[in-house]
Order: C-alpha cells, then structure tokens, then sequence
C-alpha cells in the first residue's frame, strides 16, 4: 500500500513539476540558448568549476561540456581560465553578463506556478515541511 502511494505521489511531483509547469522552455526562449546551456550557467554562477566538475554536474562527456563552454564564452557569458594549482586543469567563471543571465534564469525557474500559490497557508507550510525532509539543505 505505501508502495503504491509512494509511487502516485511521485507521478503527481513529476507531472506538476515537468509537465504542467516546465519552466525549461521559458527560460530558454528568454536567455536564447538550449537548456544545457542554461544548466551550466546557473551552476557555475554557484562557484567557479573546472571543466571535469563541470562535466559531472551537467551529467555529459567532455567534449560537449567543452562546446557549452565554448558557447557561453563566445556569448561572454563565462570565462575559462587556467587552474592557479593546476595548470593542466582550466576552471570556468562567469563574467557579470553570466551572471546576469544566471539570475535571470534561476528567477524563472524559482517561480511557483499559481496552483502553489493558490493553496492555503497550512497546506503549503505542509507541503514545505514533507518536502524540506525530502531534499538536502
């Protein structure tokens, strides 16, 4: 029975989240680049990466992460340094323009659709708590 439930509430988070209020198109259309793109951006804006953690977090090869970059610096979006301890190693920034862009996107992807906004104040002060146990701080 818990499995069950466990398993429709997951498809209800899934479908809320990724088919009635994606937010990957919007904030595509509003920065003029893919959504991977956009990933890297508001990663990096987190902290500068190297290209290998920048790879891990976006969850692709080296090679396209190196165009994503690539692309992002050609915008003058981010910039890739070498590493002050590693000189092999090159380590991606944004430059304010980036930055710019990366608050731009994490506003249009923090925003809550109106079904959220329209549940009364316990329900969503509940829903806030059974989701702060879910994820990480």
């Amino acid at each position: 029975m818990n499995g069950e439930t466990a398993v429709r509430a997951w498809a209800r988070m899934r479908s809320l989240v990724l088919d009635q209020h994606d937010r990957r198109r919007e904030v595509s259309d509003a920065l003029g680049m893919s959504f991977i793109k956009v990933k890297a951006l508001y990663r990096v804006a987190e902290r500068p990466m190297t290209m290998r953690e920048l790879t891990e977090t976006l969850n692709t090869d080296r090679p396209y992460t190196t165009l994503v970059v690539d692309d992002l610096v050609r915008r003058e979006l981010a910039v890739r340094e070498p590493h002050p301890d590693d000189r092999r190693s090159r380590v991606v920034t944004l430059t304010p323009a980036g930055r710019e862009a990366a608050a731009l996107a994490l506003r249009i992807l923090g925003e809550p659709p109106e079904a959220v906004l329209a549940l009364p104040p316990a329900d969503l002060a509940a829903l806030d708590r059974i989701l702060a146990r879910l994820t990480p701080s």
